[in-house]
């Protein structure tokens, strides 16, 4: 509903250019390389999968969570 001298579309084309950007910003701050065998925060043993699923991945599942749960 662009109005004025905006052309039909422009709202929606400067949403997905934000949420673009936004995933840029995401991607960018994700970790990257080989993750580490062993949790930063508890030392425990971080499985395979886990380290193969997520790049770079420094932290168990449950420190991770309690990670996320902290930050909201």
């Amino acid at each position: 509903m662009a109005g004025g001298w905006t052309r039909d579309g422009a709202v929606q084309d400067q949403i997905e250019d934000s949420v673009l950007d936004a995933l840029f910003d995401i991607r960018a701050r994700m970790p990257i390389g080989v993750g580490q065998p062993h949790c930063e925060v508890c030392g425990e043993d971080i499985p395979e999968r886990r380290r193969r699923a997520v790049p770079g991945v420094k932290t168990c599942i449950h420190c991770q969570a309690a990670r996320d749960n902290g930050a909201r």
